[in-house]
């Protein structure tokens, strides 16, 4: 009974309880609807289980909006930094910056010094490639003329002389007169020499091109025709070869027309470097039979020192003539220049398959361009000279490998020539080849001082000093030392 009257109880206790959460309940339907939260699905006991609000954000729930925690809002929201403390962050930033910046500089200076290492690598191989490509055409030269002088006696003859050189040199005047007739003679030929330079450079200058060609094409026909002449019936002479006047004036007349197409047009470029050394062997030919001795020594010491004073100078005509060729991008012309690689006038050579070093030269070898050096006069003896200068490159993306070479005047091969004809003419075959080493050295000197300077520089004074030092010292010293020592039969 007990246990039965304890269980009506906790019946009716429960009932009052849900008859007051339902009406509770009834009366927050409506709020918890706009709260947006649904109901719970009822116990298994018939009840409904109570539904959790959720809490607004920024304390909304809480009278004047404040939050439980109002620590929490202090820490999201930024803390202001005091001027110290702005100070010094300020302060590790710039020397982060400082430190990126310096990061940054020193891999620039690192690359930078790592190309011009390889720069420098490219310059001695170029520059051994360029002096191999010069001492080449320079030795073929001279010995051209060396073998046409122990061959042919004519040119090695004197008695006969230029119109414009009145001394006649004469074995019965003292040195004395000797000197200072030769040295009348060498005034007149520098003059003739400044002169026509000056006239060339006046009429590049207003780019009087037509002038120019009528110019170097007369010089050209008689070196290409006149001369050859000359020089095929010396030749034959002295092989006694005979030769009708048909066959002769067939084969001068071919080897004048090819030069002149190839020199003052285009044509293949062996062809055309080689009729530009034939052009200085005949003129330096003609130099050594009409110079008399005493004026082609004093000559050669003065066109030394006129061609590095027109070079250097600020107004030299041959160094006005480059820089007006570089400001206006323009190759002077073939007839006056030797090119190691690429020549043009009215068009441009075709180029053999490229086989030298495949490495391409520095930036500052692919500098000027600008000789002038072979005689411009349709009479011999009378050619500016020109400095030595690294050649500008072709104009079209295929050939500028090719076009980029050195460029040497032919006025330089022709004196060259001509000291090497003289000592061969007076002196032994050592004489020869002293002054043959020291003009190949004086060339590679050059070319040296280029690749360092990297400007245009004179071709004749290293070469032609070392060439009358070495030539006087081992004829007047040397020579007759040796000569007496075999006489008297003493041996070293």
């Amino acid at each position: 009974m007990s246990n039965s009257a304890m269980e009506m109880q906790n019946m009716s206790s429960d009932g009052s309880r849900l008859g007051s959460q339902s009406a509770s309940g009834m009366g927050s339907r409506a709020e918890s609807s706009t709260s947006g939260a649904g109901l719970l699905p009822r116990s298994g006991s018939g009840r409904q289980l109570p539904v959790p609000r959720a809490q607004p954000q920024g304390g909304a729930g809480r009278p004047g909006g404040s939050n439980l925690n109002p620590g929490q809002d202090r820490a999201k929201a930024p803390r202001q930094l005091s001027p110290e403390e702005a100070q010094m962050l300020a302060q590790f930033r710039q020397q982060q910056r400082q430190q990126i910046e310096e990061r940054r500089r020193a891999h620039a200076e690192a690359q930078q010094q790592q190309i011009e290492e390889e720069e420098r690598q490219l310059e001695l191989k170029y520059g051994a490639y360029q002096v191999i490509a010069l001492i080449i055409p320079v030795s073929l030269c001279m010995v051209c003329v060396i073998a046409v002088l122990k061959s042919v006696s004519y040119y090695s003859q004197g008695g006969q002389q230029f119109a414009y050189t009145p001394y006649q040199e004469n074995g019965s005047s003292s040195s004395s007169q000797q000197f200072g007739g030769a040295l009348l003679n060498v005034i007149i030929i520098i003059a003739i020499i400044v002169v026509m330079t000056l006239v060339l450079v006046v009429l590049y200058k207003y780019r009087c091109y037509k002038g120019i060609h009528a110019w170097l094409l007369m010089s050209s026909i008689l070196l290409l025709f006149f001369f050859s002449y000359e020089f095929l019936t010396e030749i034959l002479q002295s092989q006694n070869v005979t030769m009708d006047y048909i066959t002769m004036s067939i084969t001068v007349w071919n080897f004048g027309l090819v030069g002149l197409l190839v020199i003052h047009w285009k044509g293949p470029l062996l062809l055309q470097q080689g009729y530009l050394i034939a052009v200085s062997v005949l003129m330096a030919l003609v130099l050594i039979k009409f110079l008399p001795d005493w004026t082609t020594w004093i000559l050669l010491g003065a066109i030394a020192i006129y061609d590095l004073v027109a070079v250097l100078c600020p107004f030299g005509p041959l160094r006005v003539l480059v820089e007006t060729a570089q400001e206006r991008d323009e190759p002077l012309f073939p007839a006056l220049v030797y090119s190691s690689t690429m020549v043009w006038l009215v068009g441009m050579a075709d180029p053999p398959a490229y086989q030298g070093p495949p490495q391409t030269p520095p930036s500052g070898a692919r500098n000027s361009i600008g000789n002038s050096a072979q005689s411009s006069a349709p009479r011999p003896g009378t050619q500016p000279q020109s400095p030595i200068v690294p050649a500008q490159p072709s104009v079209s993306a295929e050939e500028e490998e090719e076009a980029k070479g050195v460029k040497l005047g032919l006025g330089d091969f022709i004196f060259y020539s001509v000291l090497v004809g003289k000592a061969a003419t007076l002196s032994d075959w050592g004489t020869i080849f002293v002054c043959y080493i020291a003009i190949l050295i004086g060339l590679a000197c050059t070319l040296l001082l280029l690749s360092i300077i990297k400007r245009a520089l004179p071709a004749l004074p290293i070469s032609i000093c070392l060439g009358l030092i070495f030539y006087f010292i081992t004829s007047l010293l040397l020579t007759p030392y040796l000569d007496a020592l075999s006489y008297n039969q003493v041996f070293i």
